[in-house]
């Protein structure tokens, strides 16, 4: 067995169908060329440059699943990661200003783990009494440490104050209400500075602001929130868009609308105005080839556009855009044989010799077949149906799975996906619905 301290995080998340939100290196299979192409391209975003990488693949194929992997390497190496799901209910992307308020709530650093914008902007206050000391022999205790440190702050808003001065002006107020004691205050104005609607007019106004964060201004708060990362000590911030296929089920004029989007985050990071910025974006092959995706949008679908060859093995992972390949038996019994040596049990030896190979190349087979032999739709259900076998054999020392498993799908089971396959059906078609219906329809799940 071997130790993993994320282990029973993993396993609880693969019980659920879910992706793991961390721990994803210890079973990760075939993702490092790309992992490795994507680190190069950090280095140079965490110089003060902006880039993308556009992640295309078919159902299964493991794109959610990639992008996580691939923030977790970004965040190893000292960055801030986001990942923002897009829906037609909850983050559309043409509403730039709800993308931007789930972008915040989402950043995650290795020190501080989820949700830490809070505790970044109180790092960097901490910080600024830290260079006090440091750079001018300054010490708490001393009379001139209060004026020294507003000093320096004001030093550090000047930069911000270049891309953002609301930005900075809230930051000056949160510092101020900080120091005052005035919890309440400082709450609201992070709330605010986080997008949050809402926000009591007297908190407002003691940072001399008024309205929310609207679309048009989304941007430029995210080049504060990037200074104010760098000025933090993180290279940059790693933002993925997952999902954004969804958007091929809304009207045309607001696919339009939300692929301008798109294209508005790369023109500002090919401006320089979103210095350390570095976009993940995850679709379907329909998302990036058909006539309801980045080809409404010629300019965008110009810049990401990428002719793959027949055989894959001669990709180029630094390519704006790459293809995730489907799963196969062997990938597929790899990525078992490392979840089962994880598993944490007090039982290694059971677990081994109960769920040995053989029985994994067993599985394997039984859930493809199941699916038609369409491995790439199988790696879901696979890892599900493995935990719980894990799971009887380590609570039950007489349960052989070799006896008395017995792979059964039902439809309640599956995604429309799935279902599509088991029945030997085409994959449900994309509904389009208007802006307006958005609120009340129920998007459909689309599993990366």
């Amino acid at each position: 067995m071997t130790v993993v301290p994320e282990s029973r995080e993993i396993i609880a998340a693969l019980r659920r169908g879910l992706v793991p939100a961390r721990g994803l290196a210890h079973f990760a299979s075939g993702l490092e060329p790309l992992a490795k192409a994507v680190v190069d391209e950090l280095s140079l975003v965490g110089q003060g440059g902006g880039d993308s990488k556009w992640i295309r693949g078919e159902y299964g194929a493991g794109k959610t699943f990639a992008a996580r992997y691939l923030c977790t390497e970004a965040r190893a190496r000292g960055f801030a990661t986001s990942e923002v799901q897009v829906s037609i209910n909850d983050t559309p992307l043409h509403h730039l200003e709800t993308v931007y308020r789930r972008l915040v709530e989402k950043i995650e650093t290795a020190a501080d783990g989820a949700n830490s914008f809070q505790a970044i902007v109180d790092a960097w206050l901490y910080q600024l009494g830290e260079e006090v000391q440091r750079l001018k022999g300054i010490g708490e205790g001393d009379p001139a440490f209060a004026d020294a440190t507003e000093e320096r702050l004001e030093d550090k808003l000047a930069d911000i104050s270049k891309r953002n001065p609301t930005f900075a002006s809230v930051l000056r107020a949160y510092h101020r209400a900080m120091h005052e004691g005035d919890y309440a205050t400082a709450q609201g104005l992070i709330a605010w500075l986080s997008g949050q609607p809402n926000i009591s007019r007297s908190v407002m106004a003691k940072a001399g602001v008024a309205g929310k964060v609207d679309g048009q201004a989304a941007l430029a708060f995210l080049a504060g929130v990037l200074q104010l990362l760098r000025q933090s000590g993180y290279p940059g911030l790693v933002v993925v868009f997952d999902e954004v296929e969804t958007i091929q089920r809304m009207n045309s004029q607001t696919r339009v609308k939300a692929l301008i989007a798109l294209r508005q985050f790369l023109d500002a990071m090919s401006k320089g105005e979103l210095p350390g910025l570095y976009l993940i974006v995850t679709g379907t092959r329909d998302f990036f080839d058909g006539y309801k995706g980045l080809k409404t949008e010629p300019a965008l679908h110009q810049r990401v556009n990428v002719k793959f060859d027949d055989d894959p093995k001669f990709d180029n992972l630094r390519a704006a855009q790459v293809r995730l390949l489907p799963f196969d038996s062997d990938r597929l019994f790899a990525v078992g044989q490392r979840i089962r040596d994880i598993y944490p049990s007090e039982q290694p030896t059971r677990i081994h010799q109960k769920v040995g190979d053989v029985f994994l190349r067993s599985l394997v087979d039984q859930v493809t077949t199941g699916f038609g032999g369409k491995v790439g739709l199988a790696p879901r259900l696979f890892l599900r149906e493995l935990t719980d076998i894990l799971d009887r054999v380590d609570q039950h020392q007489d349960f052989d799975p070799a006896v008395r498993y017995k792979l059964k799908i039902e439809d309640s089971d599956l995604t429309p996906e799935e279902l599509a396959a088991v029945r030997g059906e085409v994959a449900p078609a994309h509904e389009e619905i208007g802006e307006d219906e958005s609120a009340t329809k129920k998007p459909r799940r689309l599993d990366g």
